[in-house]
C-alpha cells in the first residue's frame, strides 16, 4: 500500500515509518520543516511538506494513499497549556482525512489516548469516554468522529495510546518527570502515589500502527498497552535511586506548582487493558516494561530539556 504518514519523523513515526517500508509498503510523510523531510528522505520515505493547519494538503496527500496513519499532534502547543487549541487543531485534520477518504474502503488510523478513557478503573477497548468539555474531551470525540467513518466506507480505527510511550531518546513524560527531579532535588509523587499509569515500549506500539493499517476491522478501537497500570511511586522511586536524590510526597494541592504542566494529569489513575487488542490482531509486545527501561539508565545520561 501507499500509506501517508502524518507525524511521520517523531517520536513513534520514526519507528513506524521503516516498519512500514520493510513489509514492503510505499511511505509518504508529512514534513514541517526541512530537517524533518531529511529524516524521511533518508529512511527511504516521499515527503509531502506543511503542516496539520494546511488542510488542503492533507486532502490531496490522503486522496492519492491507499491508507492514512495520523500519528501527529501540536505536542508543543498542547504542553505549554493549550491543549484545547491542539485538540481543535487535530479534529478539523481528521474531518479533512474522513471527506477525502470516504467511500473508498481504505484504512485510517488515528492515534488516541488512554487518559480519561475509564479514570479510576481498568478501561478496555470497549469504553467510550464520557464527554466533559476539557482538551482530552476534545480528543475523545475526535476519536469517536474517527470511528463513525465505517459508516462511511472508511476501514477507521483507533489505536489509544498509553500515556508512557517509553524508550531510548523519549523527551515525553517521563523524559519531563526526570528533569523536574533533577530541578527540584527530589523526585516527587501525587498524594499516596498508588494510582496507576498503563505503559508501551515504543517499538511495540510502532508495530500495533502497522498492524491496524494493515488488518484492523473497520470502527476498531486498539489499546497501546503493554503493562496495565505501573504505580506512580514506583515510578517516582526508580528515578530517584538513578538521580539518588530523596522519592517525596506532594499533596494533591501543591501538584501544579510542583509538577508545572504535568501537575494536573499525574494524580490520574488510568489502568488499561490491551486484551481484546492482542486477540484480535496478534500483538504481543516484546520490548522491556517502563520500570527495566527506566533502569537502563538512558532516561538519565544527560539532563531532559522540558521540565517546563
Amino acid at each position: 500500500m501507499r500509506i501517508f504518514v502524518t507525524g511521520a519523523s517523531g517520536w513513534i513515526g520514526s519507528a513506524v515509518v521503516p516498519l512500514l517500508l520493510a513489509a514492503g509498503h510505499q511511505v509518504v510523510g508529512l514534513a514541517r520543516s526541512g530537517a524533518s523531510a531529511a529524516a524521511l528522505t533518508a529512511a527511504g520515505a516521499e515527503v509531502v511538506r506543511g503542516t496539520l493547519d494546511d488542510l488542503d494538503v492533507l486532502r490531496d496527500a490522503a486522496a492519492a494513499s491507499d491508507g492514512v496513519v495520523h500519528l501527529a499532534f501540536k505536542h508543543d502547543i498542547a504542553f505549554s497549556g493549550d491543549f484545547r487549541s491542539a485538540a481543535e487543531a487535530d479534529r478539523r485534520a481528521v474531518d479533512t482525512f474522513g471527506d477525502a477518504l470516504a467511500g473508498s474502503g481504505r484504512p485510517f488510523v488515528l492515534a488516541g489516548g488512554l487518559a480519561g478513557v475509564a479514570p479510576g478503573r481498568v478501561a478496555t477497548e470497549r469504553d467510550v469516554p464520557t464527554p466533559h468539555g476539557s482538551g482530552l474531551s476534545i480528543r475523545g470525540a475526535t476519536a469517536q468522529a474517527v470511528l463513525a467513518l465505517s459508516s462511511r466506507g472508511v476501514r477507521s480505527s483507533v489505536v489509544r495510546l498509553s500515556p508512557t510511550c517509553h524508550g531510548e531518546g523519549d523527551n515525553g513524560f517521563m523524559a519531563a518527570l526526570t528533569a523536574i527531579a533533577r530541578a527540584k532535588g527530589v523526585s516527587g509523587y501525587v498524594g499516596d502515589g498508588t494510582n496507576r499509569w498503563p505503559a508501551v515500549h515504543r517499538l511495540d506500539a510502532a508495530r500495533l500502527f502497522r498492524l491496524a493499517v494493515e488488518k484492523a476491522p473497520a470502527g476498531s478501537v486498539l489499546h497501546g498497552a503493554a503493562e496495565e497500570g505501573v504505580p506512580i511511586r514506583d515510578i517516582a522511586e526508580a528515578i530517584g535511586r538513578h538521580l539518588d536524590i530523596p522519592v517525596v510526597s506532594v499533596p494533591v494541592e501543591d501538584a501544579s506548582g510542583h509538577f508545572t504542566w504535568l501537575g494536573d494529569i499525574l494524580s490520574m489513575d488510568i489502568p488499561a487493558s490491551s486484551a481484546l487488542t492482542r486477540e484480535l490482531l496478534g500483538w504481543e509486545p516484546v520490548g522491556p516494561g517502563l520500570l527495566t527501561d527506566l533502569g537502563q539508565g538512558h532516561y538519565f545520561t544527560t539532563p531532559a530539556a522540558t521540565a517546563g
